[in-house]
């Protein structure tokens, strides 16, 4: 499904309609350029899940994570170029919570075969096109 936000609280609250309708333990693969919205997205995602802490992004540690309905993962793989360099992080995957994945595309073959792929392009200055699907 497409949508378009005209602002970041629009983003924010995509992501938190989305994070509502989770209900177990997911991987969730966002894919978009620099600037796009990601984070802004896993904001709302993690209100969704009801989540208290503030999100930030994880771009320096990798992951960081949160307690909510379930355990949110976020990791932000730009700082990655090969899946060697997650080493650890698999069992984040195939976990017991909802992992949001920021450059998806850099681990895609370890990415499980059902996930939430979120694909956020820039449309204007604060304009986006966000699609969701859900891969089974």
């Amino acid at each position: 499904m497409k949508y378009i936000t005209h602002s970041e609280k629009e983003t924010i609250e995509l992501g938190a309609q989305l994070g509502k309708q989770i209900e177990n333990p997911v991987v969730v693969a966002l894919f978009g350029e620099l600037g796009s919205g990601k984070t802004v997205f896993v904001r709302g995602l993690a209100r969704g899940l009801d989540v208290r802490e503030k999100v930030q992004s994880p771009s320096f540690v990798i992951m960081r994570i949160y307690q909510g309905r379930l355990p949110v993962y976020h990791l932000d793989l730009y700082r990655v170029f090969s899946p060697e360099e997650i080493y650890g992080y698999e069992e984040y995957l195939y976990g017991d919570g909802v992992c949001v994945i920021e450059w998806a595309e850099r681990i895609r073959e370890l990415l499980p075969s059902e996930r939430i792929e979120v694909r956020l392009k820039i449309r204007g200055e604060k304009e986006r096109e966000i699609e969701i699907e859900w891969v089974k």
